[in-house]
Parts: C-alpha cells; sequence; structure tokens
C-alpha cells in the first residue's frame, strides 16, 4: 500500500480553523509516538515552502541551536 502522507495530511486540515490546526500539531506532539512524525514533516514542508530565504535561516539556526 503506498500512502501519499503530504497529501492525506493536506486533505484531513482542508479548511481547518486556526484552532483545529494547532490542537493537531499540539496532540500530535503530546502523543510522542513516531508514526506521527511524518504528518508533523509534511506541515512544516508546507510552511518552509511558503517563506523565504531569510525565514529558513532562522528556522535552520533555531533548530541548529536546540540540537547542540
Amino acid at each position: 500500500m503506498n500512502i501519499d502522507i503530504r497529501q492525506a495530511v493536506k486533505n484531513n486540515l482542508n479548511n481547518s480553523s486556526f484552532e483545529d490546526v494547532k490542537s493537531t500539531i499540539v496532540d500530535a506532539m503530546n502523543i510522542k509516538e513516531e508514526k506521527v512524525l511524518p504528518g508533523l514533516g509534511a506541515l512544516f514542508e508546507v510552511y518552509w515552502k511558503s517563506v523565504g530565504e531569510e525565514e529558513r535561516n532562522k528556522i535552520v539556526q533555531t533548530i541548529t541551536e536546540k540540537i547542540n
């Protein structure tokens, strides 16, 4: 079975409110199960593609600082 996680996440959150999206993200992180990581990755990809190079550099810098 080949599942397009990116499209599934987008379909599941299509027309969602701010609170729905926030709740989805918070719940996924609170569950602490590996199976939710691809969905969070798909959401991160949506964000990454929507911002410019300066914002991407800030994201990378913040992640780098937090993992080191």
